[in-house]
Formats: C-alpha cells, sequence, structure tokens
C-alpha cells in the first residue's frame, strides 16, 4: 500500500525564512507552492521549487483568493470565468519558475476558501478543472475526496487526486468543518494519527456525528503553518511507514 503526502509550502515572503519548509520537506511527497496571491512572492516561490527539486518532491501549484490579508480563508463571491483567470494566471507564474529551474509541473491544488468552495460548487469546480486541463491536461488535479472538483477533473479526463486531512475534522456529508468552528482542528496528535490509519487503512473517516463515511484516500495534506508541523509531519510519516504504507508521489 502506498500514499502519497503533500503540504503547502512557500508561503511566507522574501525567500530568506520560508518557515519549517525546509524541515518538513523532509517527510513529504508532494509540495503545494503558493502562487503569489494569498501568499508568497516571486523570490519565495523560486526558493521553494529549488527545495522542492533538492529532495524529489512532486511540485504542485497552489492557486488561491487575492487575499493576503484573510490568507485566502475568506470566501469571496467569484464567477466560473474570473476562476478559470484566476487558475491560470497561478498556474502560469509558478510554471514559469519550475521551467526555469529545469523540473516539470505536477499537480494543481487550489487554496483555502477557493478549494472549499469548489468541493460544493459545481461550476466553480468545473471551471478551475478546465483551467488545469487547458494549461496541460498531463497536470494531476488535488480535490477533496468524493467532492464537486474531484468528479469536475475526472469529467474532463484530467488524472485526480482525492485528498484526506490529518488534522481537519469531516461532516456526515463528507465535507470538512468550516474552520469558523471550534471543532474544525484537531489539536491532539494521537487524534490526528488515529483519523490518518483510519483514512488510508479503511478508507474511511469518522465524521463529527460519531458516524463512518467513506472516503477515497490518495493523498493526505498536513499544514506547514502550525508551530509543531515538523514533528507533526516526522510522527505521521513514520506512523505510516510502520504500518506498511509506502510514501510515494501520486
Amino acid at each position: 500500500m502506498k500514499i502519497d503526502i503533500n503540504c503547502d509550502m512557500g508561503e511566507s515572503f522574501g525567500a530568506y525564512k520560508i518557515g519549517a519548509d525546509e524541515e518538513i520537506i523532509h517527510f513529504i511527497s508532494s509540495a503545494n507552492i503558493a502562487c503569489g496571491f494569498h501568499a508568497g512572492d516571486p523570490a519565495t516561490m523560486r526558493k521553494t521549487v529549488k527545495l522542492a527539486q533538492k529532495y524529489s518532491v512532486k511540485i504542485g501549484a497552489h492557486p488561491g483568493f487575492e487575499d493576503m490579508k484573510g490568507f485566502g480563508r475568506r470566501n469571496i463571491s467569484i464567477s466560473p470565468e474570473e476562476a478559470f483567470d484566476l487558475v491560470v494566471y497561478q498556474i502560469g507564474a509558478l510554471s514559469g519558475f519550475v521551467t526555469a529551474e529545469g523540473g516539470t509541473l505536477h499537480h494543481v491544488k487550489p487554496h483555502g476558501a477557493l478549494y472549499n468552495m469548489a468541493a460544493l460548487d459545481r461550476k466553480l469546480a468545473e471551471a478551475i478543472a478546465e483551467a488545469v486541463y487547458k494549461v496541460n491536461p498531463e497536470l494531476i488535479l488535488y480535490g477533496l475526496s468524493e467532492s464537486e472538483l474531484i468528479r469536475a477533473g475526472e469529467k474532463l479526463g484530467l488524472r485526480t487526486a482525492s485528498e484526506v486531512f490529518a488534522d481537519r475534522t469531516y461532516q456526515k456529508n463528507g465535507m470538512l468543518t468550516p474552520r469558523v468552528e471550534k471543532n474544525a482542528l484537531i489539536k491532539k496528535d494521537e487524534l490526528a494519527i488515529k483519523q490518518v490509519l483510519t483514512m488510508v487503512l479503511e478508507q474511511k473517516v469518522v465524521a463529527t456525528n460519531g458516524e463512518k463515511v467513506s472516503i477515497k484516500a490518495d493523498t493526505i495534506c498536513i499544514h506547514g503553518d502550525g508551530e509543531y508541523a515538523a514533528s507533526f509531519a516526522r510522527l505521521i510519516y513514520n506512523t505510516l511507514q510502520e504500518n506498511g504504507v509506502k510514501i510515494k508521489g501520486v
């Protein structure tokens, strides 16, 4: 059995300090690099691309809303046409740095509110999938397991990776609990590890109402902006290997 571990990276500025990225990179197989709209800047994008290449980690574009103040986590009303342009623009920006460094762009994973909105909104999901397809139909679209985004990608013929989250709780419909709710985040490592093992080994997750919900787990997201992000990444990596799961990109 194998699983991809992905992490959102390059979400700082100036390229001189990129948070825990340099520690976390050892425990992941895919990096989603911010494209300058919700976070990141040209220098940080370049440095993060080079970091991923150094450790043979798959490189993905991580497009989000143009909302640095809200870190791309605030819902913004947007038309499908605007979403298409937003995603094409940001993929192009990161792709330029990847090409300049002699690498290959592997996937696209929307960020924050854009990701969550596309999980439920079919038209928005289709616009994002179309943007990815028209830039490069070989790119893999990462999206929430059982979401509209995954369905939109599959409809177009894109390869998709169904994503699950180590540190987020789930509703009975398989969607993530909104961050505005108190129980949205799993803060205890032992509970997060238990959830990861259930998702990977059983392809199920226990929702907040106690019900086991079926999901598909191709890739696990860990967040790199927490206080103990690096130690948490190491814990998940080691635990999965101890349970016979190989860490490998999609």
